[in-house]
């Protein structure tokens, strides 16, 4: 006899974990007449109460994935009182993680949603990050959590990935004294702007390395030092028409930048 069938889905999160469990389990009969109830952010008795109310007047079973001791105890007496039967899903597995680790856990809800949205923040500033690297597109300095400017090989598309990392949504504009700046760029706070310079000497060895990497001569324009001290005094008289701060990347690693950014930018909050 093939009996309607209302598996109620609670959780103290969003309840898709067991939602997904009990379909995979239920495809396995030929049951005609099956619902799926799901019941997210359960968070105190009376709810659970009012749940168990409406479950024992079906023919009904309860599978619940709450990671608050309290409620789980709760859930199960209620459950235990109107006969009906309930599976915990989270409880055996975090036990055994328990013993395998040796660790205690959390036991807080939603913190796989917290992770996924983290990870989709972060997959949404590297993307922003390529979008508008090296001055690509102007319009998006102003959506831009930092804007990065500096002279050719000052770090600035290393230091926008890094930060893409962190979460930080990063614009970088190559100053270049024949190329005009984008209108865009004088509306974007100066908070929100960093600088980058670096030593002279040091930018010239960066710059005919480049060169000798590109099957190029060393003597190109590129890394003379009158070029390159002719774009480092152009870069200074702009930053200081843009008040934005200045960070020296002469001898820095990209984090040690990074962080001196991460700190401009925390203070500026």
């Amino acid at each position: 006899m093939n009996r309607r069938l209302v598996v109620y889905i609670i959780s103290d999160s969003i309840g898709e974990t067991g939602e997904q469990v009990v379909k995979a389990a239920i495809s396995q009969f030929v049951c005609k007449d099956c619902e799926i109830r799901r019941f997210p952010y359960i968070s105190d008795e009376d709810q659970i109460v009012e749940i168990m109310n409406e479950a024992a007047n079906e023919n009904s079973l309860i599978v619940f994935t709450m990671v608050v001791p309290a409620l789980r105890k709760i859930l199960i007496e209620k459950a235990q009182q109107h006969d009906i039967i309930s599976i915990d899903i989270m409880t055996p597995i975090v036990d055994s993680l328990q013993k395998v680790l040796g660790d205690i856990p959390k036991n807080e809800p939603g913190l796989i949603r917290k992770l996924d949205e983290k990870y989709f923040k972060k997959i949404e500033a590297i993307e922003f990050a390529v979008k508008y690297d090296d001055g690509k597109d102007p319009r998006g300095l102003n959506k831009a959590d930092v804007v990065l400017v500096g002279i050719s090989r000052t770090s600035k598309t290393p230091l926008s990935m890094y930060l893409a990392h962190k979460n930080i949504k990063v614009a970088n504009v190559p100053l270049v004294p024949e190329v005009p700046i984008p209108e865009e760029l004088f509306k974007v706070a100066s908070k929100k702007i960093i600088g980058l310079t670096t030593n002279p000497i040091k930018l010239n060895e960066i710059r005919q390395e480049r060169l000798k990497a590109l099957g190029l001569r060393n003597e190109a324009n590129y890394a003379s030092m009158d070029r390159i001290l002719k774009e480092l005094d152009y870069a200074e008289s702009l930053m200081k028409r843009l008040a934005c701060p200045i960070i020296d990347v002469s001898n820095k690693a990209i984090e040690e930048s990074a962080n001196i950014i991460l700190e401009i930018l925390k203070q500026n909050v």
